[in-house]
């Protein structure tokens, strides 16, 4: 319940803010609290809890592209000032260009990786401040030399969108870095913070990232009750004007006849409705005030942080590190028998207009399948269901897998939002983003059902199938193959999984309703899935 929320702070936070939690007896007007304040960067974990969907994508390309590829200087630019290993690059690139020899190729092309990455690294670093526009392609497209493209996949590239104007999670690698480098975005979990000696903001900026997590759920659960009221006083007039209804009596014209059965039973349910509005009542209040304290909270330790010097003071590790992760994870795109090579060329580029993952397809995509698995984005939170869309890392290589690697924040796992990474050049984008997101689905609900994930739940269920099965090899792998087959094949009537792994996805990950309105009527077998929805419903226990 919500008003147990005060008693559960941190007690770390409790011991810093020390006056922060306390009761408030006079409560602040809703509207005071809920007003829109300020303005927020975009790359801020900022979670509307309220969203119901991605933006609709009305620009995919820009009418015009921009000149920056046209520039003779680019790769010239694009390697100035990072020192020797540019120079390392520069050689190694020329040999493996000018090689006749198939092998000489291949081990001057195995030669200029490692150095390449390692060269990348030193324009990363510069990722935080006003980077040069050839050196945000550099890392956003693996652009090295525009003259390694044809020339209409070089205006192709030309007309990609380059600012993130729909204010959605999904990064290019430079805004990615640019986010961590600013302390914008905590770096992944894998890796921490490097902090200068003596600066204390690293404990502060957790317990922040606590503190928000309880104050964008205690925002939810207020704006719920706000709106459940608004639902019983509906409901409640409508009940009223219902028992002022009049029916003149036959025998006397200027008498009403008495109240009709509908009226009765409207007057016995208007009982109910005005003890679920008192009700309502309590758990609002309980609310706000779990809220005022949550925001009393957050901007004491935003004071405090200030106190010390304004935002954490991250120095170049930070961004070291998670470019290393990064690194990590453009192998795991590729896979290791894939294309590694890091430099985007006509060689081995070979995707259509919307087959690159841009930021404007991916999103599409993400769309696209939450309007087929209804809660793929969703968490539960203090009983309410909560969409929080991930974000999503747009690296350029050459893989065809997307993969997640981090389900959500260790220090807020209430609100706070997952990461998945998205292969840029695959065969497939689509599959390239199922295979993500199929792999989030995995992580949150195996983490939600934590030390019982084998027992409860999506994964309890369908291990317990796997194991009856008697297969053998990694079960997340048999999920992400059975989920893709679940959003391409059987969300279209076409019957790909066991039977139990069916039931276990339809009551798991519940497809849309149109879907499943529509599904029923195909065959028996979604018939009685849908019938179990019902049964579910009407006994409460679904």
């Amino acid at each position: 319940m919500a008003g147990n929320s005060n008693q559960e702070m941190d007690a770390d936070l409790a011991a810093l803010l020390g006056t922060a939690g306390s009761d408030n007896s006079v409560l602040p007007d809703f509207n005071d609290l809920f007003g829109e304040k300020g303005t927020v960067n975009p790359l801020t974990e900022n979670i509307n809890l309220s969203s119901t969907g991605f933006p609709q994508i009305t620009k995919r390309l820009e009418e015009k592209g921009h000149d920056f590829f046209n520039d003779p200087a680019y790769y010239k630019n694009a390697l100035s000032n990072e020192g020797d290993i540019a120079q390392r690059v520069h050689t190694i690139l020329q040999k493996y260009l000018t090689a006749k020899d198939p092998k000489d190729r291949s081990v001057f092309r195995q030669q200029f990786i490692t150095p390449y990455w390692d060269f990348l690294l030193n324009v990363a670093r510069k990722s935080a401040g006003n980077i040069a526009p050839c050196k945000k392609f550099l890392l956003r497209f693996g652009l090295l030399h525009p003259n390694f493209l044809k020339t209409e996949t070089r205006d192709f590239f030309s007309k990609i969108v380059v600012d993130n104007a729909l204010d959605q999670p999904v990064l290019y690698v430079d805004e990615w870095l640019n986010g961590v480098g600013t302390s914008k975005m905590r770096p992944s979990t894998t890796d921490e913070v490097k902090i200068a000696k003596g600066n204390n903001q690293s404990k502060l900026t957790q317990l922040l990232e606590k503190a928000q997590g309880k104050l964008d759920g205690a925002r939810s659960i207020v704006k719920q009750k706000d709106r459940e009221r608004d639902e019983i006083e509906k409901i409640l007039r409508d009940r009223i004007g219902m028992i002022y209804e009049r029916t003149p009596l036959r025998e006397l014209n200027d008498v009403s006849d008495c109240l009709q059965e509908r009226q009765k039973a409207a007057i016995s349910e208007i009982q109910n409705l005005l003890k679920e509005i008192l009700k309502n009542d309590h758990d609002l209040e309980v609310s706000i005030r779990d809220f005022v304290n949550a925001e009393t909270d957050v901007q004491s330790l935003k004071d405090k942080i200030e106190a010390e010097g304004g935002a954490a003071a991250v120095d170049l590790g930070a961004i070291d590190a998670e470019f290393d992760t990064i690194r990590q994870m453009a192998k795991m795109t590729c896979g290791r028998q894939g294309n590694h090579f890091p430099v985007l060329t006509s060689e081995y580029y070979h995707c259509g207009p919307n087959d690159i993952a841009t930021r404007e397809n991916v999103i599409t995509l993400l769309a696209k399948i939450e309007s087929i698995d209804a809660e793929v984005y969703c968490r539960v939170y203090k009983n309410k269901l909560n969409r929080i869309a991930p974000y999503v890392l747009l690296i350029p290589t050459y893989g065809d897998t997307g993969f997640c690697w981090e389900p959500f924040d260790r220090y807020n796992r209430a609100t706070s939002r997952g990461r998945i990474i998205v292969p840029m050049f695959p065969r497939n984008l689509y599959y390239a983003v199922l295979t993500a997101v199929a792999d989030l689905r995995w992580q949150v609900a195996k983490e939600k059902a934590s030390f019982y994930w084998m027992e409860e739940g999506l994964t309890g269920h369908y291990y317990q199938w796997f194991q009856s099965q008697k297969l053998k090899g990694d079960i997340k792998e048999f999920f992400i193959r059975d989920y893709i087959l679940w959003m391409t094949k059987e969300a279209e009537g076409i019957q790909k999984l066991e039977k139990d792994v069916r039931g276990t996805f339809w009551r798991y990950m519940p497809f849309t309703r149109e879907i499943k309105e529509k599904l029923k009527t195909r065959n028996l077998i979604y018939q009685e899935l849908y019938q179990r929805d019902v049964n579910r419903t009407m006994s409460d226990g679904y």
